[in-house]
């Protein structure tokens, strides 16, 4: 008669796959990923860059902190999702806002936007975007009215069309043109200019030497951290690739001022939010879809409204709302984007 082992092993249901990674590991590497736009952002803003990325993120972790302490939660501040949350707030936010500013952003996103829906895991908009959707619609001119230069540079480079950002700057100068009766010829001239110069602008806009939010604005440092989370696999490349090729075909199609496809989609791609938005936080593991193609769909939904906001909306930029609006989506996206059960048996009728 067999001997039975001491250790037997313990059968479990599926599945068994393991993996090493950590919501900590995880979430500090998306920061680590942010430290080249942070550098690019204090080079061309100044330090004042800096002084709003500190406040920002200590305002998000003293909420946490506080509102954990006060519903008797474990202590979770050290994982790393409210410092990411603090640094991309105050990459929305241009360098010229108040103090204040950054601090009240961080406490709605983390205690109205986060905790109140249970934490992290259960939020269903990206934090850091509807805090600043708060704080646009709060306090519009300290958002919009006044920008801080780029070091050695000026915020559009036309001194005849006072503007704040490129896209800002495209959308007046098309609509001068499109309306031509409207305006005095000196008007219609610089925005000639305007577009011209903007559409050799992708120098100064791949190294973040453009008016526009303080961790928006560089390019190439954004795409550097987005290696890093492929590298990492923190990331899929479905939805910033569908997200920014809808915007790139669209804005071809639609955007131009001589009609249609005479857009410059590699303005549109290289200008405003859409690499922060499309690869830091559309990607988002909480307020996104789980499946592929559920991935692909909200990055197309993405895209499709950041280009109907950018020609046809109130605002020059459209990536905030655009993310908010498909976050509000995900769960009928991912009701319709269910992965196929293998296995399952079908009881015959």
């Amino acid at each position: 008669m067999n001997e039975i082992p001491e250790k037997l092993f313990i059968s479990t249901s599926s599945p068994h796959i393991r993996d090493s990674d950590s919501i900590p590991k995880i979430m500090w590497t998306v920061n680590i990923a942010l430290l080249p736009a942070l550098f690019m952002a204090v080079y061309f803003f100044g330090i004042k860059a800096l002084w709003i990325t500190v406040l920002s993120v200590i305002a998000a972790l003293l909420t946490e902190g506080a509102i954990q302490k006060l519903a008797k939660k474990p202590l979770r501040i050290t994982d790393g999702s409210a410092v990411i949350t603090g640094i991309l707030l105050a990459f929305n936010l241009p360098a010229s806002v108040p103090w204040w500013m950054p601090i009240v952003g961080s406490v709605f996103a983390i205690a109205i936007v986060k905790e109140v829906f249970g934490g992290l895991g259960n939020n269903i908009l990206n934090p850091a975007l509807a805090a600043r959707a708060f704080l646009l619609a709060s306090w519009p001119v300290e958002m919009t009215a006044s920008w801080v230069p780029p070091r050695d540079g000026t915020i559009s480079g036309i001194s005849a069309i006072t503007s704040a950002t490129p896209l800002n700057l495209l959308k007046q100068s098309a609509k001068i043109i499109t309306a031509p009766e409207n305006y005095e010829p000196s008007q219609i001239q610089a925005a000639q200019d305007a577009i011209a110069t903007l559409s050799n602008s992708y120098t100064n806009l791949l190294i973040g030497n453009v008016g526009g939010c303080i961790g928006e604005t560089s390019v190439i440092a954004l795409l550097i951290g987005a290696l890093i989370m492929f590298y990492r696999h923190v990331i899929d490349w479905r939805i910033p690739l569908s997200y920014i090729g809808t915007v790139a075909v669209l804005a071809w199609v639609l955007a131009g001022s001589e009609g249609l496809l005479t857009g410059n989609w590699i303005f549109h791609i290289l200008s405003g939010g859409l690499i922060l938005g499309a690869f830091y936080m559309a990607t988002d593991m909480v307020s996104s879809p789980i499946s592929a193609r559920g991935h692909l769909i909200f990055g197309v939904g993405c895209g499709i409204l950041t280009v109907a906001i950018r020609i046809w909306g109130g605002y020059p930029e459209g990536v905030s709302y655009s993310i908010l609006l498909m976050n509000l989506a995900v769960p009928l996206i991912d009701r319709y984007t269910v992965p196929r059960v293998f296995g399952e048996v079908k009881k015959n009728a």
